[in-house]
């Protein structure tokens, strides 16, 4: 089987056969839509608002990036600030208070760059880098989680319409064996507590075979709830080929399964990813430690209208007043932080508990995907042997069976034997099938650690 990365390069299918599925599911017609269980994912992934919301937040993360990037380039400001006054006010310079009118406008630019923070925007830079590539991973995981979630409901379909197979077949030997009886009891040759037996015994499989509908129902409802299509949707899906079910290896090493799945398991790349994020946080936090030197110039302006009501008093024209009153200026700004409320050294600390804490959540990552993968192996080797003991224990009581209702049909074996041999028989079928699921999904999550394409 090729091996690829489910996580992050599922198999895309073709803008016409996604246009064909999709509106497949929508129209509302008697024809079931077949779906495999690659379709079941696709749809899943395409759908999920999870998977959306996950993604948005990659979009904001990317911003940020952005953001922190154009930090970087100087900061070019323009204002301007007018002024009225009116009333009682020293003109010139003579020292004499009078009535005057006064408007100022005074219109300015200002240019700001840094030349040395303590490195803080390039750390900055650096984390939003890494903040990024984790939104990523954690869309994968949203995505990983999903998948794991629709196998499970694939195979629930498939192990509950199994089910109702074997429960309608029970209902219609229950029947037979009652049309039987009656037959019997009309010649004289079974009594009426025989016959009775025998409608129990269809009471009992027709109840089984609503039992096994309604779990079907549900689970084609949870499928289509995973897939976000309407839950009145009519679909089926595509069955395994036999031998899927017959010879799914068993031989695996659990360490060679978490070793191989460490570098493709989305729950580690997050973590890992968020320990580096934090790393850097620490040195974007001790920037604000350093001094920081920064450069600014400026180029302004002014514009003084005076009115002075005794006597008139006229300024120069507004162009003329702009040209002549024109200032420039540079310079440069050293901050040197001194005390602050230890905010900035606060901010350090918190930064390292952080770093702590997100390498915390990355070793118990790695252990309980070790935890996870141990159980799995063990889990599908006792799914084996589980499988190969119903089996035989079906095959058995298939047999059993067999000789029981030959010789009841003849008379030689009562009802009650006879309904306890068919009971056997179809409990020991459902434990096979169930087994033989369990099987199935046990080899296929070891696959999917594996990063191998989930197929059927």
């Amino acid at each position: 089987m090729k091996k690829i990365n489910p996580y992050s390069t599922l198999p895309k299918l073709t803008l016409a056969l996604s246009l064909i599925f999709i509106t497949g599911f929508v129209q509302k017609s008697n024809a079931q839509e077949i779906i495999t269980i690659q379709q079941a994912i696709e749809e899943t992934l395409h759908n999920n608002l999870q998977v959306k919301k996950s993604q948005l937040s990659e979009n904001l993360a990317d911003e940020d990036l952005k953001q922190s990037k154009l930090a970087l380039y100087p900061s070019l400001n323009g204002q301007a600030q007018q002024n009225m006054g009116w009333g009682r006010n020293s003109f010139g310079s003579t020292g004499i208070y009078e009535n005057t009118q006064n408007y100022r406008l005074d219109p300015s630019l200002n240019l700001s760059v840094d030349l040395f923070n303590g490195f803080l925007k390039i750390n900055q830079i650096k984390q939003n880098k890494l903040l990024l590539d984790a939104g990523k991973a954690n869309t994968d995981k949203v995505k990983n989680d999903l998948i794991l979630q629709v196998i499970t409901s694939y195979l629930e379909i498939l192990y509950n319409k199994d089910r109702l197979s074997a429960a309608k077949q029970q209902l219609s030997v229950a029947q037979q064996q009652l049309k039987q009886q009656q037959e019997l009891l009309d010649v004289g040759n079974k009594t009426l507590a025989d016959l009775s037996e025998a409608k129990a015994q269809v009471a009992t499989a027709d109840l089984d075979v609503t039992t096994a509908e309604n779990a079907l129902t549900i689970s084609y409802i949870t499928l289509a709830q995973l897939m976000d299509i309407p839950s009145s949707t009519r679909y089926d899906v595509q069955a395994p080929v036999l031998s899927a079910f017959n010879k799914p290896s068993t031989a695996y090493n659990a360490e060679d399964v978490y070793s191989e799945s460490l570098n493709l398991f989305p729950d580690i790349k997050l973590a890992g990813l968020q320990t580096q994020a934090a790393k850097r946080g620490v040195q974007v936090a001790k920037g604000n430690l350093y001094p920081s030197l920064s450069l600014g110039a400026s180029y302004g302006t002014s514009y003084i209208y005076s009115y002075n009501l005794e006597p008139p008093q006229f300024n120069d024209t507004f162009g003329s007043q702009l040209k002549n009153n024109v200032s420039k200026g540079v310079g440069m700004t050293l901050r040197i932080p001194i005390f602050n409320g230890l905010q900035a050294r606060t901010n350090v600390n918190k930064a390292r508990i952080n770093l702590l804490q997100t390498q915390a959540d990355e070793q118990l990552a790695k252990n309980n995907l070790n935890k996870i993968i141990y159980q799995a192996v063990a889990d599908l080797k006792a799914a084996g042997s589980t499988y190969e003991s119903t089996t035989n224990t079906f095959n058995a009581r298939k047999e059993a069976f067999s000789v029981i209702e030959q010789r009841y049909n003849v008379g030689l074996v009562n009802s009650l034997d006879y309904n306890t041999s068919l009971t056997n028989k179809n409990k020991a079928e459902i434990d096979m099938i169930r087994a033989k699921y369990d099987l199935l999904f046990k080899a296929k999550v070891i696959d999917y650690y594996l990063g191998k394409q989930i197929v059927f």
